[in-house]
């Protein structure tokens, strides 16, 4: 298998994904503008899908996908088939119950999460039933992160990659279509949620029956390898989800702000996921599985290859984004957003919220690259204590930068978070000798400082007047805003070109 291929595959899946996701935004941005109806929305929201990063895409994926592929590379199909379905099983009635508790439990949630509500009646009344609604999804979720596993451990990355666009379907046709029958309309958003995962879990069926996998109900809490999936489990949760507990207790500090707080952190943080998605997510779901395998097979120079190959990979496409992001946080947030009841105001509030995430976009997505090579590695230990150290410092952060930048301070602290918790992981597989550089590291990063020293020096000339783009009709921003993104493309990957660099140095092949 071309690693390569495969990450180009999971990154035009996900691109995919994400334009729909800023088309789902315009739409929601455009009818609803940010307020009290789109703070509740997103603090709803929150909530279950804070749930799924921490239990299913994150915690589980981490503890199963490791084990399932020592099973199948050791054990054969049967043992694989049978841990499939007692883990599923498993699964099916934790999280069903979870749900469940989350419905019955939402007002007292929505006192812990976002204490500054209460003071308004209806603004935590609208919350309490928003929260209601999207709840189960964390149920659909939990089990189409389950799938994804699967999948991707056969080395079928294509649709786990894809199915995300069905919850952006589903938000926009919602909007579009449906919010006019709701009242009040935001309901129609967390409608949008339960429908999105629905879909999003029904697709996966007919991949995994093709390959055999397809779950059935077995109730085995005892089995071997559903004990150590749960010993894996617990303290991965935070081992590779401290920046999801970070939003969470950030969402606590803005429920205290001026309103509109919560949403502009949210388009920010939407902006900024864009590159953490489309590289951090994929490569971290292409190396697990080859890391996995790597580990079960006791090769390691493979495993130190692949993160090595997964590092540059990185440094290469985040660092520009990154840079990117900030220079032209205006022009992106006033082309995308800029339109009915978000205004101008609401666009410098969230450019300074996004300026402030993209000082740590490289560590965050890094931290997808550098803790899978614990977690196939079988190793809690390391990550939880680096999990709490970060978030002691995040949290340090909040207290000293929120008095001063407001909003903007949150994010920042989960930026320098993430590059703390980064440089911790890259130091403990350091130490372990589990990660051993390869050669060419000091020339790799000064050929990369000369791309963006010419792609920042482009775009600072280019972008002109920040508060022009303000005031300028919308079909002008977005030519404006497609010829900055072309100069910025050419003028780095050019600049790479004439340094030396090649598609083919990142090509890497692994074993299927």
């Amino acid at each position: 298998m071309n690693l390569l291929k495969a990450l180009a595959t999971v990154s035009g899946m996900t691109l995919l994904s994400r334009i729909l996701g800023f088309v789902r935004d315009f739409v929601i941005a455009r009818a609803f503008g940010a307020g009290l109806a789109t703070d509740a929305f997103f603090v709803a929201f929150r909530l279950p899908n804070l749930l799924r990063r921490l239990f299913a895409e994150g915690a589980f994926s981490q503890a199963f996908v490791p084990l399932l592929a020592e099973y199948r590379n050791r054990r054969g199909e049967a043992e694989t088939k049978r841990l499939v379905d007692r883990v599923a099983t498993l699964l099916f009635l934790v999280v069903m119950a979870v749900a469940a508790l989350g419905i019955a439990g939402a007002p007292l949630l929505i006192y812990v999460s976002a204490p500054g509500f209460a003071a308004d009646a209806d603004k935590f009344a609208l919350t309490v039933e928003l929260t209601r609604i999207t709840f189960p999804y964390i149920l659909f979720m939990a089990l189409v992160a389950f799938a994804a596993g699967i999948l991707n451990t056969w080395s079928r990355f294509a649709l786990p990659a894809f199915t995300p666009v069905l919850l952006n379907l589903a938000f926009i046709a919602m909007a579009l279509l449906a919010a006019p029958w709701f009242d009040p309309p935001v309901l129609a958003l967390a409608w949008a949620v339960f429908l999105g995962g629905a879909l999003q879990l029904a697709i996966q069926v007919p991949a995994l029956k093709k390959i055999g996998m397809l779950p059935r109900f077995d109730w085995a809490p005892g089995d071997e390898g559903v004990r150590r999936v749960l010993k894996l489990m617990g303290p991965a949760v935070l081992g590779v989800s401290v920046a999801q507990i970070s939003l969470l207790i950030n969402t606590i500090f803005a429920s205290f702000l001026p309103s509109g707080s919560v949403s502009w952190l949210y388009y920010a943080d939407r902006l900024m996921e864009f590159p953490a998605g489309l590289l951090g997510a994929a490569l971290g779901t292409i190396l697990l599985p080859s890391l996995a395998r790597a580990h079960a097979s006791d090769s390691r120079e493979e495993f130190s290859a692949l993160l090595d190959w997964g590092l540059r990979l990185t440094l290469l496409l985040t660092l520009p984004a990154a840079l990117a992001l900030a220079l032209l946080a205006i022009p992106l947030l006033s082309t995308l957003f800029q339109y009915g009841a978000f205004s101008a105001h609401d666009v410098l509030q969230t450019r300074a919220a996004l300026v402030a995430y993209s000082v740590g976009l490289a560590g965050l997505i890094l931290v997808k690259v550098l803790a899978p090579g614990f977690y196939a590695r079988q190793d809690i230990r390391t990550p939880v204590k680096i999990a709490l150290i970060t978030l002691a410092a995040t949290q340090a952060m909040n207290l000293a930068f929120i008095g001063w930048i407001k909003h903007a301070g949150l994010a920042l602290s989960i930026g320098l978070a993430s590059c703390l918790n980064a440089g911790l992981l890259w130091h403990g597989l350091r130490r372990r000798e589990a990660y051993l550089p390869a050669a060419g590291w000091h020339r790799f990063m000064a050929k990369l400082a000369i791309a963006l020293a010419v792609m920042g020096t482009t775009l600072w000339f280019a972008m002109g007047e920040a508060d022009a783009w303000l005031r300028m009709a919308a079909a002008e921003r977005v030519l404006r805003l497609s010829g900055l993104v072309l100069a910025g493309i050419v003028s780095y990957f050019g600049s790479l070109a004439l340094l030396g660099f090649r598609l083919g140095d990142f090509r890497r092949r692994v074993a299927a």
